[in-house]
């Protein structure tokens, strides 16, 4: 078993769709990115890769490739996914957490529970989706930013 950890932040802007977890969640302000910006969907790419010893999301999908740009997470999310089942690991679980002071999230947490899972081939009750405030501290506290920690659990394919 190897377990791997990713955290991702991305500046809040208006003019941009807010997507978390591949669910796209109505508010007045979306996250500025490369790509559509899911700040949970790269904290759990980065934690997959973490886990599998295959680097970070950027060394796969650098900022300067025109052909990411724009991509939803959710297809990185599939590239990862064939990776590491390429280098003979399934998922165990996913915890992770997205802090952010609005919107609030916890009426989505199940769909993003489940777009991640039916990525990943597993079943919705081995993702764990918490949401969580600052209290109004830091930039996300002050409404100028969304971040995600995420931590995965891996296991050998046995052949």
């Amino acid at each position: 078993m190897k377990v791997g950890f990713g955290y991702d932040v991305h500046q809040l802007v208006e003019g941009r769709k807010l997507i978390l977890g591949g669910v796209e969640i109505p508010y007045k302000e979306g996250l500025l990115g490369h790509s559509d910006g899911d700040v949970l969907l790269h904290a759990i790419c980065d934690a997959l890769l973490g886990a599998i010893g295959a680097g970070d999301l950027g060394k796969h999908f650098p900022e300067n490739d025109l052909k990411s740009k724009g991509i939803s997470s959710l297809e990185l999310l599939r590239v990862v996914e064939i990776l590491k089942e390429e280098r003979g690991f399934r998922t165990n679980n996913i915890d992770c957490t997205v802090v952010a002071q609005n919107p609030k999230l916890a009426e989505y947490i199940p769909k993003m529970e489940k777009s991640i899972a039916g990525v990943l081939g597993i079943d919705a009750k081995k993702v764990n989706v918490k949401a969580t405030t600052t209290e109004g501290l830091g930039f996300t506290g002050k409404g100028e930013g969304i971040a995600a920690y995420a931590v995965v659990s891996v296991r050998s394919i046995e052949f």
